[in-house]
């Protein structure tokens, strides 16, 4: 598999493999454990441009109540009040810019909405392949992430969240993308 593609090959619309794709987390808690989870519904596409990577876009939406971090209780707790899921039941993001640093390393900077809150992100992502797959569909594959402060979008419970839980997330990608038939 190329991971330095041609612009012929690489510009196009192209929609989330779901199945292949992983919307992931990781934050601390007590300071001294990782919890991590992943979100298992969503969807997102690009329009990727190689020639001028500025005239890409991309977007996610992700369903609040699909989180699992291999706790049942946990992930009720997290949907329930950090997400604030029944009045806030998805988190989206929607790029506002795309910068080339080399063939391979882009930044997408972009708007993160969780519970009604929209902040800018920059995501640093990585083309980590391309190519024609089995069933005969081109696909790119990208993997990178963003480190955010959870309380800038109103994510907190209470006092004692906030002595057991650091604010600091770190958002994980690996996404697969398959190009739409042009």
């Amino acid at each position: 598999m190329s991971t330095v593609l041609r612009p012929d090959e690489l510009t196009g619309d192209y929609v989330f493999d779901t199945a292949r794709t992983r919307v992931a987390f990781v934050a601390r808690h007590t300071m001294s454990t990782r919890v991590r989870g992943h979100f298992a519904a969503f969807a997102g596409g690009a329009r990727l441009d190689a020639d001028d990577p500025a005239r890409s876009r991309a977007w996610l939406t992700v369903e609040a109540r699909s989180i699992h971090t291999g706790n049942r209780q946990r992930d009720d707790l997290v949907w329930g009040k950090f997400l604030d899921g029944d009045r806030h039941p998805a988190l989206s993001f929607t790029s506002t810019g795309v910068t080339r640093h080399d063939e391979t390393r882009y930044t997408v900077a972009g708007d993160l909405a969780v519970r009604d809150v929209v902040r800018q992100v920059a995501l640093d992502l990585a083309l980590t392949g391309g190519g024609t797959d089995a069933d005969g569909g081109f696909h790119v594959a990208f993997k990178g992430g963003a480190t955010i402060d959870r309380k800038g979008w109103g994510v907190n419970w209470n006092a004692l969240t906030s002595l057991m839980v650091a604010p600091r997330v770190v958002l994980e990608l690996d996404v697969v993308a398959v190009r739409k038939p042009r």
